[in-house]
C-alpha cells in the first residue's frame, strides 16, 4: 500500500482517496516496487506534502516526475538530497536565482528550507522506475496531485503558482487567476531554459506577489560554500 497522507492534507484529500482508481494506483505501485527499483523510497512518496502543510503552502512549484537516478529523488520536485551534485535542470535553476537575485551558488541541491518556508515542491507524478522516465505516469498520480492543486486553488489567500513548461502549464485552468498569481516559463531542462527561462526572474515575481498580497517574500538562500566546495 501506499504510505499515509500526511495530516492537514488528509482531511482535505479524503474524498478522492476513497475512489477506486487511488486504489488501482496504489495496487499499480506496490507491484512495481515488488519487480524493479522504484524511486523515491515509500516513505518519502509524500515528503513534500509532509513538509509543506495546506495551512502554511503560499507557493506551489510544479515539476513532471521523480529524477530516476537512484539517490537522487527524495519527494521534492527539482530537489536532491544533501551531497547529491544537482542535476542539469537545477543548476539552471541555481544560475537563475543567482541572475534574479544575487543568491551564491549554494553547497547543496536539497530545497528542503523553501519548503519549509510554504514552498510545495510537487512533482505531477510521484514515483518511476528506475532510469525510466515517466514510466509511472498515467497511472492516477496526476489525479491526486490535480487534487492538492485544487486545494491551494481554494484558499482565501493568494497563492503563487509557478509553472514552468507546457505541461505544468496546462494546470493553469484549476487555477483562478484573479484570486491567485499564476508565473508561467518554460522549463529549466537543458533544452528549453535558453528559450525563455533565462531572465525569466522567477524568484523576485514570487516576492512581489506574496507582498502584494500581504505575505512575507521567501528566503531563498540555501547553505553556500567557498569556490572549492560548490558542487555545481
Amino acid at each position: 500500500m501506499l504510505p499515509p497522507i500526511p495530516p492537514g492534507w488528509n482531511t482535505l484529500l479524503a474524498p478522492v482517496l476513497c475512489q477506486p482508481w487511488y486504489r488501482d494506483l496504489a495496487t499499480f505501485v506496490d507491484g512495481e516496487r515488488r519487480g524493479h527499483v522504484v524511486l523515491p523510497a515509500p516513505e518519502q512518496t509524500f515528503r513534500a506534502l509532509e513538509l509543506t502543510g495546506p495551512e502554511h503552502a503560499r507557493v506551489l512549484i510544479l515539476g513532471q516526475d521523480p529524477y530516476p537516478t537512484p539517490g537522487h529523488a527524495h519527494g521534492l520536485a527539482f530537489s536532491v538530497p544533501s551531497g547529491v551534485r544537482p542535476p542539469a535542470s537545477l543548476r539552471n535553476i541555481f544560475i537563475e536565482l543567482q541572475t534574479d537575485l544575487g543568491v551564491p551558488a549554494p553547497a547543496t541541491g536539497c530545497l528542503e528550507p523553501w519548503a519549509r518556508q510554504g514552498v510545495l515542491l510537487l512533482n505531477t507524478v510521484l514515483t518511476v522506475r528506475a532510469g525510466a522516465s515517466n514510466s509511472h505516469a498515467g497511472r492516477g498520480w496526476e489525479r491526486l496531485t490535480d487534487a492538492v492543486i485544487r486545494v491551494l486553488a481554494g484558499k482565501q489567500t493568494r497563492v503563487v503558482f509557478v509553472l514552468w513548461g507546457a505541461q505544468a502549464q496546462r494546470k493553469a485552468a484549476l487555477v483562478d487567476g484573479g484570486r491567485h498569481a499564476i508565473l508561467t516559463a518554460p522549463h529549466p531542462s537543458p533544452l528549453s531554459a535558453h528559450r525563455g527561462f533565462f531572465g525569466s526572474r522567477p524568484f523576485s515575481r514570487i516576492n512581489a506577489e506574496l507582498v502584494a498580497g500581504g505575505q512575507a517574500p521567501i528566503d531563498w538562500s540555501l547553505d553556500t560554500a567557498g569556490p572549492a566546495d560548490v558542487i555545481l
